[in-house]
């Protein structure tokens, strides 16, 4: 039988990466935590998993490396920083799995890493947010060498319910920022439309009624807009990691030469709400109608 990979979780105590950390154990993989603010890593130790002090020592002890921070600062400074993961002096087969979202420009600087580093880098950004992460149904936009598909499958499978094989490094991170838009508008969409419903004198659920079973129905929307409606803004994402990714997005537009005017006034709009919703949910935008 084939040994398991020990597998060092860096960004460990976050909302997904502790939930990821916490299927990998359950997969029966080998896994060594790291996190910043390490008591948020400490439920992981009862899982089994291995909690570490630095990321250096993290890696130490592992084949693969996983990186789920919240944007390419955080990751690059995790990797390459003092006590960083490199400094864990990683074996020379190692791959390295980044899996947060950090843009087209971000991705770029951490495949040049990797390089440098003789790491074999795989770009695999994940569609989904608390709950999915929780229950293992990720969806992973995994671009990287062919070459390591049957290293790099079994921890995919471990933390998602699909996977997509979509080349070369980089492709990952470029349809992460198309499906990106496309949850920001649906979001802001739904925040607009519930919150003239409401200044029009309607019950707002007469929207999600009226398109519900629908072609224009959809279940994140049904999802986002009950929310709203409840002022329920939990955090399954929050408007900060939002308002982050649709900078990412607008950069990623600029770079192609292309105008999306649409990205830029949601990136604007959620930039605005950051410092009073920031730690919200991202369907609390609709607060700012």
């Amino acid at each position: 039988m084939k040994e398991r990979e020990t597998i060092a979780v860096l960004g460990a105590g976050g909302t997904m990466g502790l939930a990821m950390a916490r299927n990998l154990v359950r997969a029966g993989f080998g896994v060594r935590a790291w996190n910043r603010s390490p008591q948020k890593a400490e439920p992981l130790a009862e899982d089994g998993a291995t909690l570490c002090t630095t990321a250096a020592e993290a890696v130490g002890g592992a084949t693969v490396v996983l990186t789920m921070l919240s944007d390419a600062d955080a990751v690059l400074a995790v990797m390459d920083g003092p006590d960083g993961a490199l400094a864990g002096e990683p074996s020379q087969d190692v791959v390295w799995l980044q899996m947060s979202t950090i843009g087209i420009a971000g991705n770029d600087r951490c495949a040049e890493l990797s390089e440098r580093c003789g790491m074999t880098f795989v770009d695999a950004p994940v569609l989904g947010t608390k709950e999915p992460a929780e229950q293992g149904k990720l969806v992973v936009l995994a671009s990287g060498p062919e070459a390591v598909r049957d290293r790099a499958d079994p921890i995919v499978d471990a933390v998602g319910a699909r996977t997509m094989w979509l080349g070369e490094a980089g492709q990952g991170t470029r349809l992460k920022m198309a499906v990106n838009t496309w949850i920001l508008a649906v979001v802001e969409g739904a925040a607009e439309t519930l919150a003239l419903a409401e200044g029009l004198g309607l019950d707002p659920t007469l929207v999600l009624d009226a398109v519900a079973g629908g072609p224009l129905d959809l279940p994140y929307l049904q999802m986002k807009g009950k929310a709203m409606i409840a002022r329920d803004f939990e955090p399954s994402f929050s408007l900060a990691l939002a308002a982050k990714d649709a900078g990412l997005v607008e950069e990623a537009a600029a770079a192609t030469g292309l105008d999306l005017p649409l990205v830029t006034t949601i990136r604007r709009r959620l930039e605005d709400a950051v410092a009073e919703h920031g730690d919200k949910d991202l369907s609390a935008t609709f607060l700012l109608s």
